[in-house]
C-alpha cells in the first residue's frame, strides 16, 4: 500500500501545432489521412474489456464525401447495454478502491499517448469522420482532449486535499467516494474531446461508466477507447456501446443502480432524460446526478463604440468555424445602425475569401455539415427564412449535397428581432443579424436577454467601458460563458470552464473542479481520541 501526499504534474495547456505548409506535422497528418482513406476499419463495442459486435452493421462515411466508406461498426441493443451495465457494476468495487494516484496515472498516460503517438490519427479521424478542418481538429481532438485528461487530474487532487478543520482531541476528515452504481455517458458528434471527457471524468473519480457515443462520432470514439485501454484502463471501467438512444435509455434509466448521467446533446433529449429519471425516481438506490450541457442560441451584441473589423472577425469565426456546429456558435447578432455599413463591408470581404470543401484540402475554412438529417434541417430554416417578409439574405443561402453535405455560410438580416432564426437553435452555418437604432442600446440589451430560452455563450463588443459594464450587468444570466471583444466560442480547459444555464444545461462547468465534484459522494469522518465516559455536561453541576 502506497503512502504519501502526492503532488500531481502541474498541467499546462497542450501547445497547438500550426500545420503550416512544409511543416513536419502537416506532412505526417496528410500521410495519416491518406492511409486512413485507403482502408476500411471495423469498430466493435468494448464491454468488460472484450470486443462485442451487435447485429446491425453500419457504415461510417465522410460527411464531405458521403460515398466514401471509412469502415463499419456493429450496433447492438438492450442485450448489449445490459451487459455493459453488468460489466461496470462488476468493475466498480476494485476500481473505486484503487488509490487515486493510480487512477490518475492511467489518464495522464492516456494524455501522453494522445499528444504524441496517436495525435495524427486522432486528428485524421476527426477530420474524416466529423468533417473538421485541420485547425478545428487540432484544438479539439488533440489539445482539448489532452487538456481534459491532465487538468482533471489536477482538479481531482484539489478536491481530495480539501479537508475540514479539527478541534482539540478530534480528527475530522472527508472521503470523496465514487457514486454507488454506474454512470451513463451520452456524448455528441461535434467534439472528440467532449466525447472522451464525459466518460473519463467520472471514471477518474472512481466511477464505472457505460458510454454511448453519437453514431456520427464512432470513428474517433473507437480510437479514444483504444488509447484509454493502452494506458492501462482496467476492463469494465468504461464500456463502449453502440445502440439506439431510446432503446438504451429504457434499460439505463430503469436500472436500480443507475447513479448519474453525463450528457452533451440537444435540449429536447436532455429534458426527456430528466423526465424519465423523475418517473423512475423511486426505483433508484440513490438520487442520480444529472449533468448536462445542451443547446445554445448564442448572441453577439455590439455597442456603437465597437471596433467594426474586430466585430466582423468575431462574427465570421464565431458563426462559421466548424460550420456552426458548436453549441457555443454565434447564431444571432445585434449591431447598431451607425457601424453596420462598415461591419457589413468587412463581412462581405471575409466571406468572399472563404473556401469550402473537403478537409483533406487544408485551404478550406468551411467543410460539410455532419449528415443528411442536419443538411435537411438547416436548409429548411434557410428556405423558411426566404419566405419571411422580415428577412433578407445578406450572404450565402445555397447548398449542395451531391458529393458532401455542404451548406454555404449564410447571413440573414431581419427587421423582426423575434423572427424564427433569432430564437431557435439551428446548429449550422446560419447567422441572423438585427440592426438596431443606436439610441435603443438599453432596450436592445433587454431584448437579447429575453429573446432566447438558452443561456450558454455570448459576446459583447464595445470600446466604451461604461457601455461594457452596462451590458455585462443587463446580461448577467444570459450566458454561462461571456466574451468581451472576442468571438463567443473557443473555451479552453483550465482557463474558461464551460457551461450554461436556463435551457442550456446544468452549468456544471466542464474543464473545472466543479464538474468533478458531481461525480463523488463525500463521507465525513469524525474520530475522537479520548471518548467521553460521563453523559453529564458541566452546566449540570450546581
Amino acid at each position: 500500500m502506497s503512502t504519501g501526499f502526492f503532488n500531481n504534474p502541474v498541467p499546462i495547456n497542450e501547445p497547438i501545432y500550426s500545420y503550416i505548409k512544409g511543416s513536419a506535422e502537416r506532412i505526417r497528418l496528410q500521410e495519416t489521412i491518406a492511409e486512413l482513406r485507403g482502408q476500411q476499419i471495423d469498430i466493435s463495442m468494448r464491454i468488460g474489456g472484450k470486443d462485442v459486435r451487435g447485429s446491425r452493421k453500419t457504415s461510417m462515411i465522410c460527411p464531405h464525401d458521403h460515398q466514401h466508406i471509412l469502415g463499419h461498426y456493429y450496433e447492438g441493443g438492450k442485450k448489449e447495454v445490459s451487459a455493459a451495465i453488468d460489466a461496470a457494476l462488476d468493475a466498480h468495487s476494485a476500481w473505486s478502491a484503487l488509490p487515486w494516484e493510480r487512477r490518475a496515472a492511467i489518464f495522464l498516460k492516456a494524455a501522453e499517448l494522445s499528444a504524441t503517438k496517436y495525435r495524427m490519427q486522432l486528428n485524421a479521424r476527426t477530420m474524416l469522420g466529423q468533417s473538421k478542418n485541420v485547425y478545428q481538429a487540432e484544438i479539439d481532438a488533440a489539445c482539448e482532449w489532452v487538456d481534459f485528461l491532465r487538468f482533471n487530474v489536477h482538479f481531482a487532487s484539489q478536491i481530495y486535499s480539501d479537508q475540514p478543520i479539527s478541534s482539540p482531541g478530534v480528527w475530522n476528515r472527508v472521503e470523496y467516494r465514487a457514486l454507488e452504481g454506474f454512470v451513463y455517458a451520452l456524448t455528441p458528434f461535434n467534439f472528440t474531446a467532449i466525447a472522451g471527457n464525459l466518460p473519463a471524468a467520472p471514471a477518474l473519480m472512481g466511477n464505472t461508466v457505460v458510454w454511448k457515443p453519437s453514431p456520427s462520432q464512432v470513428y474517433s470514439a473507437g480510437l479514444l477507447m483504444e488509447i484509454l485501454e493502452e494506458a492501462g484502463l482496467p476492463a469494465g471501467v468504461i464500456n463502449l456501446v453502440f445502440a439506439d438512444g431510446p432503446e438504451a435509455g429504457e434499460v439505463v434509466f430503469s436500472h436500480r443502480d443507475f447513479a448519474g448521467v453525463h450528457f452533451t446533446g440537444s435540449t429536447a433529449v436532455f429534458q426527456t432524460i430528466w423526465k424519465n429519471i423523475g418517473n423512475n425516481i423511486s426505483t433508484y438506490k440513490s438520487y442520480p446526478r444529472i449533468v448536462g450541457e445542451t443547446g445554445g442560441k448564442d448572441f453577439v451584441v455590439a455597442h456603437a463604440s465597437a471596433d467594426p473589423k474586430a466585430l466582423a472577425v468575431g462574427l465570421i469565426r464565431g458563426a462559421f468555424e466548424y460550420q456552426g456546429q458548436k453549441c457555443s456558435a454565434a447564431s444571432r447578432a445585434y449591431i447598431p445602425k451607425s457601424i453596420w455599413p462598415q461591419v457589413g463591408k468587412y463581412l462581405q470581404e471575409d466571406l468572399g475569401a472563404i473556401q469550402m470543401g473537403g478537409t483533406e484540402d487544408f485551404g478550406n475554412f468551411v467543410n460539410a455539415v455532419i449528415d443528411a438529417k442536419a443538411f435537411a434541417k438547416i436548409n429548411a430554416y434557410i428556405e423558411d427564412a426566404k419566405k419571411d417578409s422580415a428577412v433578407s439574405i445578406f450572404a450565402g443561402g445555397g447548398s449542395d449535397d451531391t458529393k458532401g453535405y455542404f451548406v454555404e455560410p449564410t447571413i440573414l438580416l431581419t427587421t423582426d428581432p423575434k423572427s424564427r432564426t433569432m430564437v431557435e437553435e439551428i446548429f449550422g452555418p446560419v447567422l441572423t443579424i438585427y440592426i438596431y437604432e443606436d439610441k435603443d442600446w438599453a432596450k436592445t440589451l433587454k431584448m437579447v436577454d429575453e429573446t432566447s430560452a438558452y443561456a450558454l455563450t455570448g459576446a459583447i463588443f464595445a470600446r466604451d467601458s461604461y457601455a461594457m459594464e452596462e451590458a455585462k450587468s443587463a446580461l448577467m444570466h444570459a450566458a454561462g460563458n461571456l466574451y468581451l471583444n472576442d468571438k463567443c466560442t473557443g473555451a479552453v480547459v483550465g482557463q474558461q470552464p464551460f457551461g450554461g444555464a436556463r435551457a442550456s444545461g446544468t452549468n456544471d462547468k466542464a474543464g473545472s473542479y466543479l464538474n468533478l465534484l458531481r461525480w463523488v459522494s463525500p463521507r465525513t469522518i469524525k474520530e475522537v481520541f479520548v471518548s467521553p465516559t460521563d453523559f453529564r455536561y458541566p452546566f449540570l453541576d450546581e
